[in-house]
């Protein structure tokens, strides 16, 4: 994607985000720190900062397939961590604990009507939205966005899709239902 028409639909998706009521009614937002291929973060990160919001982004914890949010007070604090990405430094005093509320914002290489997503094969953010309880946004080009993808059993559907081109609501019965049949429960 040549760089301007990248920036354009990242600054979209930013602007999506921050007008959402769940940017406004949550005081926290967890979110990835983008890389160049993912729809950038770090603008969305600025702007919560400033909007005076508690930012938390992801550690990969070592030699296992989970992840920790801490919180950050600026870009600045992270360093190159698991697969490259940037990440906080383990702080105990910084680490997010409450997984009860917040906003969190999941990245995917595409995402499904249904709110499924494809990531990067790991389980990362599947581990951790199983025990978080907030809002899940997904963020995606609207390039990726696919009738429908494979997923397991544990899979989370995301509550939203924010992308370039729209929103789109996941109503979570549809996705509780479409779960039901596909696997006889």
């Amino acid at each position: 994607m040549p760089s301007d028409v990248k920036e354009g639909k990242d600054r979209r998706i930013a602007e999506r985000i921050v007008r959402l009521w769940q940017y406004r009614q949550n005081e926290v937002l967890l979110t990835y720190v983008s890389t160049p291929i993912e729809v950038d973060t770090r603008r969305i990160i600025e702007r919560a900062l400033k909007d005076g919001k508690r930012v938390a982004v992801p550690r990969c914890v070592p030699d296992t397939r989970s992840m920790e949010f801490y919180f950050i007070d600026g870009i600045d604090e992270l360093e190159p961590g698991c697969f490259g990405v940037l990440e906080p430094r383990p702080d105990p005093e910084k680490r997010l604990t409450d997984l009860d509320a917040g906003l969190c914002l999941v990245p995917a290489f595409s995402y499904d009507w249904h709110g499924f997503r494809l990531g990067y094969g790991k389980g990362y953010y599947d581990r951790f939205l199983s025990r978080f309880n907030g809002n899940i946004v997904g963020i995606c080009y609207s390039e990726g966005i696919r009738p429908t993808l494979p997923h397991g059993r544990f899979d989370r559907a995301v509550e939203l899709l924010v992308t370039d081109r729209f929103l789109r609501r996941i109503p979570k019965e549809n996705a509780v239902k479409k779960e039901r049949e596909k696997h006889g429960w």
